[in-house]
């Protein structure tokens, strides 16, 4: 299993406004759900989505990011319009 805070990590450098523009990212190990919780809060607005294992994996080896880039994307867009 991959380090969360590689995750996180790779979340910020995917999407740089993430931080910048008020949305707080973290990123944390479920064990009943087997699988990454990408939490993004803004204000008192908040969204999390959970990510599994096999895909932070490829991400962070630069194999597949394309799923968590929409992903994440969505969340941002649905936390600003909310």
């Amino acid at each position: 299993m991959k380090d969360k805070q590689q995750l996180c990590e790779k979340i910020k450098s995917l999407y740089p406004d993430i931080g910048e523009c008020g949305i707080d990212v973290d990123v944390d190990w479920d064990d009943a759900q087997k699988s990454f919780v990408v939490d993004l809060k803004k204000d008192s607005r908040e969204l999390k989505h959970y990510l599994s294992e096999e895909d932070a994996n490829l991400c962070l080896d630069g194999k597949q990011c394309v799923s968590l880039g929409l992903e994440i994307a969505q969340l941002r867009d649905n936390i600003k319009n909310r």
